[in-house]
């Protein structure tokens, strides 16, 4: 169902071709939108755009189909609302539809206090956007609660980041850096699936005589890659990691003189290594003693060496850690603050890097400030014109926040923009009853997801082809994306909606409208920060093809790559992580005796809100699947394509089974796209990480049981899949 306004426009068409970017992955591929000649109602068309440094025109298939998006017949073409709780969503003008979300947002305040209400991001909003929902819900919302969905994402990464080296920034070397090194340890990543066009720089690697090993539970199109795949349980990378540091540490690879002249902290991390001997790592993760001697030693004796991570190691409760330990085997082996070295996170989402940098987090100000700072706080109030005393501290983390709503202490109205929690969270049926339970919900998005779908008022907001804005890609470049044609009439700004809130609130000044002039203000809000954008604009960002944060002035050259002078620390070093392994949230036991795992799948992106709409993509991947070993299905007695439960402790998912022998017998895969009887995240486990706060998507504790076929979800081509 779509339903739209019987006022609105057709959707304007392009009138001259356009250089844009991606809707979708932090690569943020450069593309080129033209006039599409005949679209059958999609007003564009996609062209490669070789001049881009970081895709050099290569595009997937989601890139290629973005424009199917624009059409009126799959998007939201105007505002709907429900005159009362269980009443259909109908349509309405934008005038009611605000005025009843001021009304509503200032009850709640005015009746529980400003932190009943809250506010949830997305990482996939531009720069602008996700600034001045930071500044909306603290400046004129007044509340602590703001959060967003990269909380899900990159946070366990960015947390161990920030400690080892004082900055976070996704990778701190260009893409382009990779087929220079010498050996790349890729931990719990499937680019050759969620971003093909970056699996041209792990083929260059290795055509230049570097080596590559994959560590991951299924052997994915990357691990076919490698020279080296590793197939631990989930939950094992940390064992793993603490393993490759103690044969690095037994075989004399250490460099002792980065070591000792950069770093910190290293007896205490050889004194747990040491603990993690290659016998016990093996009973740990089931990866062969032999295969780890000779991982450490491919990556032990390589002139250069990088790790990247991805969402495997980092969504677990003990994900900060994970990652801090494979930070150490760089540190151990001076890989790291040298050129062609160094750690680094495949960051998952559009703008999952910017998302988190200028003040959708409930602990963070613009420029990556910590909001507990009295320096920080001083600064940007002062941007902001109000006074620092005002400016809330810290709020609940993303799970947390959502586990709470509608409770007595917790979040009474919520305003969410550009995330589907009620597929992409943790435990999801606990998480929509919770948003069931608000006295208001209000949805920004551009389709009717099926968190919309539970909205009493929802906002029809522009995309990625009808507006300008900037987003930060995974490299931590800058880049612009271009308006291309006018949205439909009855479409609006997540910008302009926002002033238009304040107003009606009572802020009628502080939020520009016109993307340039919100980035402006971002640039004087993060000056100073370790996120400094105070040197990049507009003009600049076009005539570089992006601008490596941090630059502070306009004259600065941006900064490909950190840490080649000193690390981000008060004393310039290099901290190590004192880490030991330790189980997961939940391990298997005589009634779920299996792990589950999740991830993504090459034609679906995220919780498949945009994705599931055009025919292509899920004519590629039109539904979910159980992933299971030959020895497990034939154990159990399931034939491949017969339907199979999932069942966890927190609820029960459907599917058809797929039997390959790519995937450990212990563990099971579902891919986490899909709504409905398929959806995976009713069974993961939102138990968190005590640093990050990120919930374990990638491990919990399952059982597999034969179904009777009209339990499973039929998918419908072309159209989404709603629960």
């Amino acid at each position: 169902m779509t339903l739209t306004s019987p006022t609105a426009a057709p959707t304007s068409t392009a009138t001259a071709a356009t250089d844009t970017h991606c809707p979708y992955c932090s690569l943020q591929c450069g593309m080129r939108l033209a006039p599409a000649v005949d679209g059958a109602g999609i007003p564009v068309e996609v062209l490669e755009r070789p001049d881009f440094p970081v895709n050099r025109g290569a595009l997937c298939g989601k890139g290629r189909s973005a424009p199917v998006l624009l059409a009126r017949d799959v998007r939201l073409t105007g505002p709907l609302l429900r005159d009362r709780p269980g009443a259909p969503l109908r349509s309405a003008s934008w005038s009611e539809a605000l005025d009843r979300v001021a009304a509503g947002l200032a009850r709640t305040r005015a009746e529980h206090g400003a932190d009943a209400v809250g506010v949830f991001g997305g990482g996939g909003l531009t720069n602008e956007k996700a600034y001045l929902l930071g500044k909306f819900a603290r400046v004129v919302l007044g509340t602590a609660n703001i959060d967003y969905n990269g909380r899900f994402c990159m946070s366990s990464a960015a947390a161990a980041h920030r400690r080892a080296f004082g900055l976070d920034r996704g990778l701190p070397f260009p893409l382009a850096d990779i087929p220079h090194t010498g050996c790349l340890i890729l931990v719990g990543g499937n680019p050759a699936e969620t971003m093909p066009p970056a699996v041209r720089y792990f083929r260059e690697l290795r055509e230049n005589g570097g080596r590559l090993i994959v560590v991951d539970p299924r052997r994915t199109r990357t691990a076919e890659l490698a020279d080296l795949h590793l197939q631990p349980r989930p939950g094992g990378d940390l064992a793993l990691a603490l393993g490759l540091l103690h044969l690095v540490i037994a075989d004399g690879m250490v460099d002792r003189a980065f070591v000792e002249q950069r770093t910190n902290g290293f007896e205490a991390a050889r004194e747990s290594a040491m603990a993690h001997w290659p016998d016990r790592v093996e009973r740990i993760t089931g990866v062969p003693a032999h295969q780890l001697r000779e991982a450490a030693r491919m990556f032990g004796h390589a002139a250069t060496g990088m790790v990247l991570t991805a969402r495997g190691p980092e969504q677990q409760s003990k994900g900060t850690d994970t990652v801090g330990a494979w930070i150490n085997l760089c540190l151990a082996t001076g890989n790291s603050g040298r050129p062609y070295s160094g750690y680094g996170c495949l960051t998952g989402q559009g703008n999952g890097q910017g998302g988190r940098e200028h003040g959708q987090k409930a602990d963070q100000l613009p420029g990556y400030r910590s909001i507990e700072d009295p320096a920080a706080r001083e600064h940007v109030a002062a941007v902001w014109g109000v006074p620092a005393e005002s400016i809330p501290g810290p709020g609940k983390s993303a799970y947390e926040l959502l586990d709470d709503l509608g409770r007595p202490d917790g979040v009474r109205a919520l305003l969410l923009a550009g995330s589907n929690p009620a597929v992409s969270a943790p435990n999801a049926g606990h998480v929509v009853d919770r948003l069931r339970s608000l006295d208001l919900l209000v949805v920004a998005d551009l389709v009717l997801s099926e968190t919309a779908r539970l909205a009493d008022v929802v906002l029809p907001v522009t995309q990625w082809a009808e507006e300008d804005g900037t987003t930060t890609n995974l490299e931590g470049r800058v880049i612009l994306r271009r308006k291309a044609l006018d949205p439909p009439d009855g479409v609006r700004s997540e910008l302009w909606l926002l002033r238009e809130l304040a107003a009606r609130l009572g802020v009628p000044t502080g939020f520009p409208v016109e993307p340039e002039e919100a980035f402006a203000e971002l640039g004087r809000a993060s000056a100073g920060g370790d996120a400094d954008y105070a040197g990049i604009g507009y003009r600049r960002i076009a005539a570089e093809d992006g601008v490596f944060w941090p630059c502070p002035t306009p004259d600065h050259p941006g900064t490909p790559r950190l840490f080649l002078d000193r690390f981000a620390t008060p004393d310039g070093r290099a901290r190590f992580a004192e880490v030991t392994h330790r189980p997961g949230g939940e391990e298997p036991d005589e009634a779920y005796p299996l792990y589950l795992t999740t991830g993504r799948v090459l034609a679906q992106y995220q919780s498949g809100a945009q994705t599931r709409r055009v025919a292509e993509l899920n004519a590629a991947a039109p539904g979910p699947f159980v992933e299971l070993h030959p020895r497990l299905a034939e154990r159990l007695g399931i034939a491949d394509g017969e339907p199979v439960a999932v069942v966890s402790r927190r609820g029960r998912a459907v599917a058809p089974a797929r039997i390959t022998d790519t995937i450990r017998a212990d563990t099971v895969f579902m891919p986490f796209h899909w709504a409905g009887a398929g959806r995976a995240n009713s069974l993961t486990n939102p138990a968190l990480d005590p640093v990050s706060r990120m919930p374990e998507f990638k491990l919990c504790a399952v059982r597999v049981e034969p179904v009777q076929r009209k339990d499973v979800q039929e998918p419908v081509q072309g159209k989404e899949v709603t629960a």
